[in-house]
């Protein structure tokens, strides 16, 4: 944990947004989303993949329109497809790219199911299942798996 937070320190930009996260986490989603927001800006579109990434994934729970949070969570996905274990390994230890996919395509078909689009979430369903053996035996992969057949049922998947 103390590797992480270190790790968390040494990158501003991530630290940054993990505030962001903790505010959004403690009721405050208008504060996060504003600070995302502003993070996102100075990352740019084409900045660092891993901020991105991070950025667009948070930002997608901020958000009151299912619409907006598609289109954060797309960005997200894109971000990811520019990632490499090295990036990533540097600021997770231990963690890979396709780490991420199984939130990133789950959070997509949660997303195109509340817009009714069920095709297109069974199609992001299917990808997170496929990419569910990137994750550890631990409570965060256990979660991501629990959610992905929740998920499914509600699909009828």
């Amino acid at each position: 944990m103390a590797d992480h937070q270190e790790q968390t320190t040494a990158d501003p930009v991530m630290a940054r947004a993990g505030q962001a996260v903790m505010l959004h986490h403690g009721g405050d989603r208008e504060e996060a989303r504003k600070r995302l927001l502003e993070l996102w800006l100075e990352v740019g579109e084409d900045g660092d993949p891993l901020h991105r990434c991070t950025i667009a994934h948070y930002m997608a729970d901020t958000q009151d329109d299912p619409a907006d949070e598609l289109s954060w969570d797309l960005r997200a996905l894109t971000a990811a497809d520019s990632l490499t274990d090295e990036r990533v390994d540097s600021h997770h230890q231990g963690l890979a790219v396709r780490g991420f996919y199984p939130s990133l395509h789950l959070n997509l078909a949660a997303d195109y199911k509340k817009l009714g689009r069920e095709e297109e979430a069974r199609g992001h369903l299917r990808s997170a299942r496929k990419s569910l053996g990137a994750l550890g035996d631990d409570s965060y992969g256990d979660g991501i798996r629990a959610a992905v057949e929740r998920l499914g049922r509600e699909l009828g998947d």
